[in-house]
C-alpha cells in the first residue's frame, strides 16, 4: 500500500467570521435569504429541506439514537413492539430526530426502520447507512412511509481506520464520500454525514471531505468521537474549526455524537455545542457501544439548569425523562444504576443530617433541580386490592402509560393479582408490573406454572410448565439450589447453548412481600443478552428472567451485522 497524503492538493482553506455568535447569526441570515429566494437549491446542491435545518440560533435538535446504537450495546435487544413503544415515547417528549436503526444489517432491522416510520408523527426518522449504494438504497426504502426521512451515512476519515480497516487511501475515501452523499441526496432531501473517527483525523483531510459532503447534498454533518478519546476543550477547539475553515459549513448543522470511554461523551457534548454545534446525538439512559454514549436526560438538563451559560432551548418535555428512562431500562433489561445523574434512584435522595436540614428549610440548599421537573415524583399508598379499573387507568396516565383496552384489561388483571398478594402497592410496584408485560409483549416462550421444593434438606426440585409456541410442555427437575433446578427444567423444555454469565436480583420496594425484580444475562456464540422480570415470589421472577432473555436470544439470532460494519459512529 502506498504511503499516506492527507495534505489537500492545490487548496487553501479560506477563515471565515470566528465566534459562535457571529457565525450563527451569518448562517440564520444566508438560510433566510436562501427560503426567499430559492437560493442555494441548485448550487451545492444544498437545500434546507425540512424545518430542523431552519432552527433559531438559540435551539439545540436533540437526535436520539437509543434504537440503533444504543441497542448495539452488549446485551441490549429490542424486539420490534419494544422498539415502536419506544419511538412513540420519543416522538411524544419531543425527539427531533430518531435514528430507528441500520436497515442493511438484517431484514429485522429494515422491518424496524420501516414500523417506526409508520407510527413516528413529529420527529423526522433516520436511517444509518455505510457509503455503499447498497446500504443507502436499503435505507431510502426503509424511510418511505416516514413523513419526514433521514439517510445518515458514514466512513471512516482517521489513518488508523483508512488503513487497517478500510484499507482504502484517502483520496479514495473522499471519492466515497461524495458519491454516497450525493446518491442518498438523490433519494430523499434530508442527508447526514459522519466522517468516522473525526477526533483522530487529520484536520486537512478532515475539512476536504466535511466541505465535499455539503457541496454533495449533505445538511447535517455529525463530527463523531467514535471511542471516547477526546476530552471537552480539544472537542470544542475541532468543532470551533470547521466552523472557521470550510468554506460551505453555514450550509449544514453541525452535529456532536460523543462515546463515554473516558467518562465525558456529555461534558465534549456540551463543549461541542458551546462551539457552535447545534444537534446533539445521544441516547437513554447513555446506553450504547462499550461505555455508552451521551445520555440524553443529562444533556437536556445541563442545558436547562444553566442557561445562564448555555442559552439554548430544545423541544424536550422534561417531565417524561423519568418514564423515558424506565422503560429503555425494562425493554434492554439493564437497570440503572443507583446514583445516575438526573433518573437514578439516588438522584434526589439526601441522608446527610446537614443536607436533611438544609432541604427542610429551603429545597434549593441541595437541590439544582425538582424531581418533579423530570418526572420524578414519590410512591404513594394510594392503590389496593379495593382499588377499581378507574382509579388504576388513572394512576397508570399518572406514571405515563396510556395502554389500549386489551393491554389495559391485562395489567388490571395483573394488579388485582398483585394486590391480593401484597397490602400496599406502590407507583414502582405498578411500574415494574406493566414493564414485565411489555418487555413480554410477542414472546415466543412464556412460564405458565412454576412449583419448587426447596430448604435446607436437598434435592431442590422445580416442576415447570412451559409454553413453547403455543405448545405447553411439564417437567421436574433438580438441581444444586432452587434457582439451579428451575434453570434446569428451562433447559430440559428449551435445550440451548447459551451460557449464563449474569444472575441479579433486587427488591422494586421496601418490605418483606416487596416485589423482586431479577436480571438474568445469557450468551451464545458471542450474542449477549439480558433478560429481566419481576414478582413477588423470587423463584418466579428468576424463571420468567431467564425466558425472556430466551426470548431476547430467538430475536437475535435472527439478525446477521453485515461483513465488516462498525456503525459506532
Amino acid at each position: 500500500m502506498r504511503s499516506f497524503s492527507l495534505a489537500a492538493p492545490e487548496r487553501r482553506y479560506r477563515k471565515v467570521e470566528a465566534g459562535s455568535q457571529g457565525m450563527q447569526d451569518k448562517i440564520n441570515r444566508d438560510r433566510t435569504a436562501d427560503r426567499r429566494t430559492g437560493a442555494g437549491d441548485e448550487k451545492d446542491r444544498t437545500v434546507t429541506a425540512n424545518a430542523d435545518e431552519t432552527m433559531p440560533h438559540d435551539n439545540v435538535l436533540i437526535f436520539d439514537t437509543t434504537l440503533r446504537d444504543g441497542e448495539q450495546s452488549p446485551g441490549a435487544s429490542m424486539t420490534l413492539d419494544e422498539k415502536l413503544l419506544v419511538a412513540e415515547l420519543l416522538d411524544a417528549m419531543g425527539v427531533d430526530v430518531i435514528e430507528a436503526g441500520f436497515p442493511i444489517a438484517s431484514n429485522g432491522d429494515f422491518e424496524s426502520v420501516r414500523e417506526v416510520s409508520k407510527v413516528v408523527k413529529n420527529a423526522v426518522v433516520c436511517g444509518l447507512a455505510r457509503a455503499g449504494a447498497k446500504d443507502i438504497e436499503r435505507a431510502a426504502e426503509a424511510l418511505q412511509p416516514a413523513q419526514r426521512g433521514r439517510i445518515h451515512t458514514f466512513i471512516s476519515t482517521s489513518p488508523v481506520h483508512m488503513k487497517h480497516k478500510l484499507q482504502m487511501e484517502p483520496e479514495a475515501v473522499l471519492d466515497a464520500v461524495i458519491a454516497s452523499v450525493s446518491l442518498a441526496r438523490n433519494l430523499v432531501d434530508n442527508v447526514e454525514w459522519s466522517p468516522e473517527d473525526a477526533t483522530r483525523t487529520d484536520h486537512d483531510f478532515l475539512c476536504r471531505c466535511v466541505e465535499a459532503a455539503i457541496k454533495a447534498g449533505a445538511t447535517t454533518i455529525n463530527i463523531p468521537d467514535t471511542v471516547g478519546y477526546t476530552i471537552p476543550s480539544e472537542y470544542g477547539a475541532l468543532i470551533a474549526m470547521l466552523r472557521e475553515r470550510v468554506p460551505n459549513i453555514d450550509r449544514a448543522v453541525i452535529s456532536t455524537h460523543c462515546h463515554n470511554d473516558l467518562g465525558l461523551a456529555v461534558a465534549n457534548s456540551l463543549a461541542g455545542v458551546a462551539a457552535g454545534a447545534r444537534q446533539v446525538e445521544c441516547t437513554i439512559n447513555g446506553i450504547g457501544e462499550r461505555a455508552g454514549n451521551a445520555a440524553l436526560e443529562e444533556i437536556v438538563m445541563a442545558l436547562k439548569v444553566r442557561r445562564d451559560l448555555m442559552p439554548y432551548d430544545t423541544g424536550i418535555d422534561t417531565t417524561m425523562l423519568a418514564r423515558a428512562s424506565k422503560l429503555v431500562s425494562s425493554v434492554t433489561a439493564f437497570p440503572v444504576q443507583y446514583n445516575k445523574a438526573i433518573v437514578g434512584q439516588n438522584a434526589f435522595a439526601h441522608e446527610s443530617g446537614i443536607h436533611q436540614d438544609g432541604m427542610l428549610k429551603n429545597n434549593q440548599t441541595y437541590e439544582i433541580m425538582t424531581p418533579e421537573s423530570v418526572g420524578i415524583t414519590k410512591s404513594s399508598l394510594v392503590m389496593g386490592k379495593h382499588s377499581g379499573r378507574h382509579a388504576f387507568r388513572e394512576k397508570l396516565r399518572e406514571l405515563g402509560y396510556d395502554l389500549g383496552q386489551n393491554a389495559m384489561q391485562d395489567a388490571f388483571n395483573r394488579f388485582k393479582d398483585l394486590a391480593d398478594k401484597k397490602k400496599h402497592v406502590f407507583d414502582d410496584d405498578i411500574v415494574a408490573l406493566v414493564d414485565d408485560e411489555v418487555a413480554r409483549g410477542n414472546d415466543r416462550i412464556r412460564v405458565a406454572s412454576l412449583r419448587v421444593i426447596a430448604g435446607s434438606e436437598g434435592p431442590q426440585e422445580a416442576t415447570l410448565d412451559l409454553v413453547v409456541d403455543g405448545v405447553s410442555e411439564k417437567v421436574t427437575c433438580t438441581g444444586d439450589g432452587p434457582v439451579d433446578a428451575t434453570f434446569n427444567a428451562i433447559k430440559a423444555i428449551f435445550p440451548h447453548d447459551a451460557r449464563l454469565q449474569l444472575y441479579q436480583v433486587h427488591a422494586v420496594t421496601a418490605g418483606t412481600d416487596a416485589q423482586a425484580e431479577v436480571s438474568v444475562r445469557l450468551e451464545e456464540a458471542g450474542k449477549t443478552v439480558t433478560g429481566r422480570a419481576a414478582d413477588t415470589d423470587t423463584l418466579v421472577a428468576s424463571a420468567r428472567a431467564y425466558v425472556s432473555a430466551l426470548n431476547k436470544l430467538l430475536v437475535k439470532r435472527e439478525k446477521a451485522a453485515p461483513s465488516a460494519w462498525v456503525a459506532s459512529s
